[in-house]
C-alpha cells in the first residue's frame, strides 16, 4: 500500500515526496528509486526521518498492531500537521481512541485510507440515497469476507451513509474455528451482527461462510425502496427501485488503486483548507466501535450498549483465553 499512497502525492503538484522509512534499508531504497527521493531521504528509523526530513505530512502504512505508537510519535513532532495511516485504525479499540484523542490534543489531522467513500460506485449509491431514491434509510444490510481488515470498508460507508453517528447499541456472534490472520490480526471466519445508530436507522453484516442472507455487497432500504451495490442477481454495479421494475447502472471506474489516489488528494486539500475529511479518525471512530462492538457482543454473550468501555480487542482476548481455538 505504501506505493499507492506515494503515486497519490506525486501526481499532487503541491506536495513533495521528501523522506521515506522502512525498518528493511533495501526496501526504503527500493521506495525512494521510484519516487525519486534523494539518498538523504532514507531511514531506517522513522523517528530520526522525523527529526530531520521535518514532513508535514506522513503516511503510514504498516500492520494495525503498531498504528498506534508510531501515529503518535509522528503528532508528537514539531512539523507534523496531518496522518494518514492505512486501515484498520489498530489492533485494539483502546489504541484507537487513543490515536484520535492525542492527534486531536496536538492539532494533527488524523485520517484513515477508508478509501472506498471515493469509489465511484459507492459515491453514486450513497448521492441516490441522500437524494431520496428510496426515501428515508431505515436498514442497511452488509455481506463483507470479515468484519476486520476487509469489512471495515463496509461498515464504514454505511456508517457514512447513516449520517456518520455513533451507534446506540450492538449485538453478535461469531465463529473462528480456522485460523485467519491478516496482517498479523485475527478475523473470524463467520459473523453475524446487528446493530442501531443514533438516528434509528438499523444495520446488519453476514460474513464468512454462505452469505446469501444479504444477495448482494450492500443493501439499503428505506421507506420507498431499496437500493443494492453489487446485487447476486444483475451484471450491474448498482440497481435501485420504488415498487416497479428494478432500474440498472454501471458505474465507470478506473483503475481499482485510484480511491486510495483520491483519499490522498482529500488529505492533502483538507489540511489546506481547514475542512473535517470524511476519512478522518472522528467518524473512523464511529465505525472501529461497532466492529469492537460486535465482537465485545460474542465475547459477553449479549448486547453491548455503546459507548464501548473496553480497551483491549475481545477476538484476540477470546483467543488468547482459550475461549476461541482456531487451528
Amino acid at each position: 500500500m505504501n506505493y499507492y499512497h506515494g503515486e497519490g502525492y506525486e501526481r499532487l503538484d503541491d506536495c513533495e515526496m521528501v523522506a521515506c522509512a522502512d525498518l528493511i534499508p533495501e526496501r526504503a531504497a527500493a521506495f525512494a528509486d521510484r519516487f525519486d527521493i534523494d539518498d538523504e531521504g532514507v531511514f531506517e528509523d522513522y523517528e530520526a526521518m522525523l527529526a530531520e526530513a521535518e514532513p508535514d505530512i506522513v503516511s503510514i502504512s504498516i500492520w494495525p498492531a503498531d498504528h498506534a505508537d508510531v501515529v503518535l510519535d509522528c503528532a508528537r513532532s514539531d512539523s507534523v500537521e496531518a496522518i494518514h495511516c492505512e486501515k484498520p485504525m489498530d489492533l485494539t479499540w483502546g489504541n484507537s481512541r487513543r490515536m484520535a484523542e492525542g492527534c486531536r490534543e496536538a492539532g494533527v489531522q488524523l485520517t484513515f485510507n477508508h478509501m472506498r467513500r471515493f469509489k465511484p460506485t459507492w459515491v453514486d449509491a450513497r448521492q441516490r440515497i441522500e437524494d431520496g431514491a428510496i426515501g428515508d434509510l431505515e436498514r442497511i444490510e452488509l455481506a463483507p469476507g470479515n468484519i476486520y481488515d476487509g469489512g471495515t470498508h463496509q461498515i464504514d460507508f454505511a456508517t457514512g451513509v447513516a449520517g456518520d453517528r455513533p451507534a446506540e447499541w450492538v449485538i453478535g456472534q461469531v465463529d473462528y474455528r480456522e485460523e485467519n490472520t491478516w496482517f498479523g490480526a485475527h478475523n473470524e471466519n463467520q459473523a453475524h451482527a446487528h446493530w442501531r445508530y443514533e438516528n434509528g436507522v438499523d444495520a446488519v453484516v453476514s460474513t464468512g461462510g454462505e452469505r446469501s442472507f444479504v444477495p448482494a455487497d450492500m443493501r439499503f432500504v428505506g421507506s420507498d425502496g431499496r437500493l443494492e451495490i453489487g446485487p447476486e442477481e444483475s451484471d450491474a454495479d448498482l440497481r435501485w427501485r420504488t415498487g416497479g421494475e428494478w432500474e440498472e447502472k454501471t458505474v465507470a471506474e478506473g483503475a481499482w488503486t485510484d480511491p486510495i489516489h483520491d483519499a490522498v488528494a482529500h488529505v492533502v486539500d483538507c489540511l489546506e483548507s481547514g475542512d473535517q475529511p470524511v476519512i478522518g479518525a472522528e467518524n473512523a471512530l464511529n465505525s472501529t466501535e461497532i466492529i469492537f462492538g460486535i465482537w465485545e457482543s460474542a465475547r459477553r454473550r449479549g448486547r453491548v450498549d455503546l459507548p464501548l468501555e473496553i480497551d483491549d480487542n475481545p477476538l484476540e482476548a477470546m483467543v488468547e483465553s482459550g475461549d476461541l481455538d482456531p487451528q
